[in-house]
């Protein structure tokens, strides 16, 4: 089962945050107050234990034009030796606007300012997260959509496939190309669906088509079996 964990990392806290079981929203978790560089990486890789987490999303602050600013090499480097210690996956989110957006969640709230400090970095991290995940909901939505017609497009390729006995009773395959009546008979035209020693890959194959008895007969008869090829080849000029 995944679980994601984002964290918003500052110079003074970082803001942890958790998603939900089924990983559909985020949730603002706790906020830790830095202590040193060493004791803050093993305090979060505790952090990302305890809480399970197959994957981390760290929020990296950039210039407003997209950029890289000081906080964004601070916040890399902090990553980089994070990654030294876990095995799991971490991702970088664009943090633009995620504190500024929490700022205004909490004053909206009407918590004052020195209340706002103790929860701030939580639900910026909460931001970073939601953000991350909508966007892996909307990419697994469109996955989905894709394999869904990938199938139905496999689905429609087997459509009008016959599976036919040879005198070894080795199955072949033929693909449905047309059914034709002609002076009373009904007539199927197949081509090979796969490589075979009773037709050639680019050969139509005619057979009498019995259809009360749902059976297929190859025709003996090389002068009828011209006719009716010549009339179907007519039928199918005239269509054009």
């Amino acid at each position: 089962m995944e679980r994601y964990v984002a964290l918003d990392i500052g110079d003074k806290r970082i803001g942890v945050a958790i998603s939900d079981p089924f990983n559909t929203y985020a949730l603002p978790s706790s906020t830790y107050h830095r202590k040193g560089f060493k004791q803050d990486i093993s305090a979060i890789v505790d952090i990302i234990k305890q809480k399970g987490a197959t994957t981390v999303v760290c929020g990296l602050p950039v210039n407003f034009d997209g950029t890289e600013a000081i906080q964004t090499q601070k916040t890399q480097r902090f990553i980089d030796a994070l990654k030294e210690h876990i095995s799991i996956p971490i991702v970088c989110e664009d943090e633009r606007f995620t504190t500024v957006m929490a700022h205004e969640t909490l004053i909206s709230e009407g918590m004052k300012r020195e209340q706002r400090k103790s929860c701030v970095d939580a639900l910026a991290a909460a931001n970073i997260l939601d953000g991350y995940l909508q966007r892996l909901i909307k990419n697994n939505k469109e996955n989905n959509a894709m394999a869904d017609m990938e199938t139905k497009e496999a689905e429609m390729d087997e459509e009008g496939i016959i599976e036919l006995l040879d005198d070894n009773d080795n199955v072949v395959k033929f693909k449905l190309v047309d059914v034709t009546e002609y002076k009373g008979a009904k007539y199927a035209f197949l081509l090979p669906a796969e490589p075979n020693e009773l037709v050639a890959e680019d050969e139509v194959a005619v057979f009498l088509f019995k259809e009360e008895e749902e059976l297929l007969e190859p025709l003996e008869d090389d002068e009828l079996m011209q006719e009716v090829f010549d009339f179907w080849q007519s039928e199918a000029e005239d269509e054009e």
